[in-house]
């Protein structure tokens, strides 16, 4: 398909998801990088308790909290 016909198809709402490959697609700067990171117990268990009342994974908060304070550190 040449690009024109997929613009027209896109502009006019068409669904377009079966005509592209999204096997290799890459959000730029979102990838990911394992590190590893040690705290005192204490934060941990602030951290479970935290996670456990929001019903989500403790990497959830830490990232959450991480990016609001880095976001907060860039203005």
């Amino acid at each position: 398909m040449k690009a024109k016909e997929f613009d027209k198809k896109f502009d006019m709402g068409e669904d377009i998801s079966n005509i592209l490959d999204l096997s290799n697609a890459k959000r730029p700067g979102q990838e990911q990088k394992r590190i590893n990171i040690d705290f005192p117990v204490w934060m941990i268990q602030s951290l479970d308790k935290e996670a456990k009342r929001l019903g989500v994974p403790r990497q959830s908060i830490i990232k959450v909290w991480l990016a609001e304070r880095l976001q907060m550190a860039n203005i």
